[in-house]
């Protein structure tokens, strides 16, 4: 077994990590926040729209049983990727879709991977979804932790 680690951002991230608790070989999801310039933001302040931070989901995935192409299926398939800095009625750039990388494999990937979507044709706009190198991985509050699963929901999309 190859543990890794990915984290996505794209909107809300109970949402998110429910669509990739659901994933063979992902062994782990965290809701949290990245990409911004305030140490230890709480959701408070990331909802403020000025720390710069995106809601994400890290994961620790088995590198044996799903690939980082297989979690970019599920992520590109998770939201709409050619909204910039919303997702839906969520709006601020905490809610920005995002690939954040942790290695130059992953980067290369993330990259190859918008391209051919772009190039699909199967979104009518260009993908918004930035690559960003990982950095700080500030945990959420543990009441966001599987929140939709505390609630008995598999879902918060209408």
């Amino acid at each position: 077994m190859t543990l890794k680690k990915a984290t996505f951002a794209a909107g809300c991230f109970w949402g998110v990590e429910a669509r990739f608790m659901k994933v063979k070989g992902v062994v782990q999801t965290e809701v949290g926040y990245m990409g911004g310039h305030t140490e230890s933001p709480t959701y408070r302040d990331v909802c403020t729209d000025r720390t710069g931070h995106a809601e994400v989901v890290q994961l620790t995935y088995d590198d044996s049983v799903i690939s980082f192409d297989g979690l970019l299926d599920v992520f590109w398939n998770s939201h709409d990727p050619t909204q910039r800095n919303r997702q839906g009625p969520d709006v601020g750039t905490q809610y920005r879709t995002a690939i954040f990388y942790h290695d130059e494999e992953q980067r290369s990937v993330a990259e190859r991977s918008i391209a051919t979507m772009d190039a699909s044709g199967r979104f009518k706009r260009p993908i918004a979804t930035l690559v960003e190198r990982s950095g700080p991985f500030w945990k959420a509050e543990e009441y966001h932790q599987k929140y939709l699963q505390k609630k008995g929901l598999d879902t918060c999309h209408i």
